[in-house]
């Protein structure tokens, strides 16, 4: 990861950001997104992939409130992934991975469906701020191919704004 593509994460000091590659590991993410992601994020030290978060661990069901619509998303991620760089072995693991691994995976991979995840509305439940509903962009940066941000808004006012306020004073405090 480039440093200025760092320094732009840090920025974002009011929305949860990510930066993934195509894998869907987690590259980099800000504070708000540690705290966020705090819940399903058992090893700080280890990368997490979003991909094994949702066919692997059996909290990525209460994490996400509507589980079988992240879960055909995520399939759906990693087949445009797939399709987008055959040959890239941290791609070809994990769907080699997910394959052995899942029975829920391996029954999704043959729709060959393809989504490119761009904007959308993404549900969380955490556990200490309850059900956020987020609005997600997820932008591609060109000089780092198979690299992409995402950063998760609410509409200012909202319950989800000031649960997304309640998780940033939460992160400040060091408690992620």
């Amino acid at each position: 990861m480039r440093p200025s593509v760092r320094r732009i994460l840090d920025s974002m000091s009011t929305v949860p950001a990510i930066l993934r590659v195509a894998n869907l590991d987690i590259l980099a993410i800000n504070a708000l997104g540690r705290a966020l992601y705090a819940p399903v994020w058992h090893d700080p030290t280890q990368p997490l992939n979003l991909a094994r978060l949702c066919f692997l661990d059996p909290i990525a069901h209460d994490f996400y409130p509507d589980w079988d619509e992240a879960a055909t998303n995520t399939v759906a991620i990693l087949r445009t992934e797939a399709g987008r760089a055959p040959d890239d072995p941290a791609v070809a693991a994990v769907i080699d991975e997910l394959t052995a691994r899942s029975d829920d995976f391996r029954r999704r991979w043959p729709a060959h469906h393809v989504r490119r995840h761009r904007s959308g509305i993404k549900l969380f439940r955490h556990p200490l701020v309850g059900d956020l509903s987020l609005v997600f962009d997820a932008m591609e940066l060109p000089a780092d191919p198979g690299q992409t941000i995402t950063a998760y808004s609410a509409e200012p006012g909202s319950p989800d704004a000031e649960k997304l306020r309640l998780l940033a004073l939460w992160a400040s405090r060091g408690s992620t």
